[in-house]
């Protein structure tokens, strides 16, 4: 047939299409903690589904901070639904006490439930585009019969009922410059700038050892980047901040109810006291200038205020933004600031809230006008760096309620979370607060060891954003 714009697309009876919705899988996108935990509860409500993992494991990125340990005790990083299934299978659970490394999350959490789900995870295999059958983003009539075409990076391809994007963020990173531009010359540079959590005292020791290194980010992640360089001898350490002072970063301390979050600020805070860390505030990447294997890196502020520091090596722990390319022949809704969905973007905006104020929220807030479309996880918070691991559990049991047509269940959202300091800048405030978790990679990491482990003081730290109330970091990044 022809339109008056050109040629339109012959709408398929139903018995004639290739694939029917009911009868076809729910993929799930990414296997890290918030994807499985979406595919244990399409199993136990026995749903057919397929996931979807770029890397060659489950957890893929978490093995890129396995050296890191979470803030949160075991008792809050497992998924009740995946828990109840691995319990099932003869598993044992952690000492729920214990605060593990990203290396033992998927050792111990992660890997038995990709293994108990067997063959409907499927890893090397990476999505490149989402779309509906025989359908872009401007058809309607017949749209919502029509099953989802998942397209793969090696060409394949395979249809879905719905599809669930827990793909993250972690291979998105933020970029240096201040305005959310890269800053001038940074490509020039990138051979000497790594992204947040390297293995500063493991496998990158050398890299850092003995040089002068900057580190950009006001997040928990920068601060634990800085509390590793810190046990480096002879090495420099510069810290650029946005903000007008630290005082997000350092938290709540010792009135945080996650001792190993709230003594990062304590240790952080002494460190900048004591001149060991160079603290430069009011910091705004605009350029970074080579010079042979050193940068030099500057700051113009809104003023037009600049000031600068030379350095042998950058760590870039600015926080993540999420990646809708695959997405772009869907129909999403996205706040325009954000790049969450509209209905979440108030109860997650770093301008108003901390971690702590987030409240609950699932497959009603996560819909997209695209039906059956649902991202979830850090990706579902787009910039904004106020996720937490407990959180995303909640959205994935949400969501797979609403696919499975219980509303009710998926209607009812609630979390149990431990009280915290670290959130606010505001002490007397934050102990009146109830907040969650920090876990994962928009969570609390640690990245040192835990000596001081028998008095509840141990370190941890989240990825740095650079978004945030007074641009100074969040709780979760």
């Amino acid at each position: 047939m022809s339109g008056c714009c050109g040629p339109t697309a012959v709408e398929l009876e139903p018995s004639r299409q290739a694939s029917q919705p009911g009868d076809l899988p729910i993929v799930v996108i990414g296997a890290g903690p918030i994807g499985l935990a979406a595919a244990a509860h399409l199993a136990e409500r026995g749903l057919d589904f397929v996931v979807l993992e770029s890397g060659e494991q489950a957890g893929a990125s978490v093995a890129q901070w396995g050296h890191v340990r979470v803030f949160s005790p075991w008792t809050y990083n497992i998924d009740a639904a995946a828990r109840r299934l691995l319990q099932a299978d003869g598993w044992s659970a952690p000492d729920p006490e214990w605060l593990p490394t990203g290396a033992e999350l998927i050792e111990e959490y992660l890997a038995p439930l990709a293994k108990l789900l067997g063959s409907r995870i499927r890893t090397g295999a990476k999505v490149s585009a989402i779309s509906r059958l025989g359908y872009d983003r401007v058809r309607t009539a017949g749209r919502e019969q029509a099953p989802f075409l998942i397209r793969l990076a090696d060409g394949s391809e395979l249809h879905a009922r719905a599809v669930i994007d827990a793909s993250g963020t972690y291979a998105t990173p933020n970029v240096l410059g201040a305005s959310g531009l890269p800053a001038r010359g940074e490509a020039d540079a990138a051979d000497l700038v790594d992204h947040a959590l390297p293995d500063v005292l493991g496998a990158d020791r050398d890299r850092y050892a003995g040089k002068h290194v900057l580190v950009v980010g006001a997040g928990h992640s920068a601060a634990t980047t800085l509390l590793a360089l810190a046990q480096l001898e002879d090495t420099p350490i510069t810290w650029a901040i946005r903000a007008g002072n630290a005082t997000r970063t350092y938290g709540g301390g010792e009135a945080d109810a996650l001792p190993a979050r709230g003594a990062l600020g304590t240790r952080l805070h002494a460190h900048v006291e004591s001149g060991r860390i160079r603290l430069l505030t009011g910091f705004f990447t605009h350029a970074v200038e080579r010079n042979g294997e050193q940068v030099r890196v500057i700051s113009r502020d809104p003023s037009g205020h600049e000031q600068s520091v030379t350095a042998d090596q950058i760590v870039s722990a600015t926080g993540y933004r999420p990646d809708h390319a695959i997405a772009s022949e869907l129909r999403l809704d996205l706040d325009p600031i954000l790049g969450s969905t509209r209905a979440l973007a108030p109860l997650i905006d770093p301008n108003a809230h901390s971690c702590g104020t987030v409240p609950a929220h699932g497959a009603d807030e996560l819909a997209h006008p695209e039906g059956g479309y649902y991202a979830i996880g850090v990706k579902s918070y787009g910039r904004a760096p106020t996720f937490l691991l407990a959180t995303g559990y909640e959205q994935a049991r949400s969501v797979v309620a609403a696919l499975a047509g219980d509303w009710e269940a998926a209607r009812q959202v609630q979390l149990d979370l431990p009280e915290t300091g670290v959130c606010s800048s505001s002490l007397a405030e934050a102990q009146e607060q109830r907040v969650g978790l920090a876990t994962g990679i928009s969570g609390g990491l640690l990245g040192t060891p835990l000596p001081l482990a028998t008095t509840g003081a141990t370190t941890g730290a989240t990825t740095g954003a650079t978004t945030g109330a007074a641009q100074g970091g969040g709780c979760c990044g």
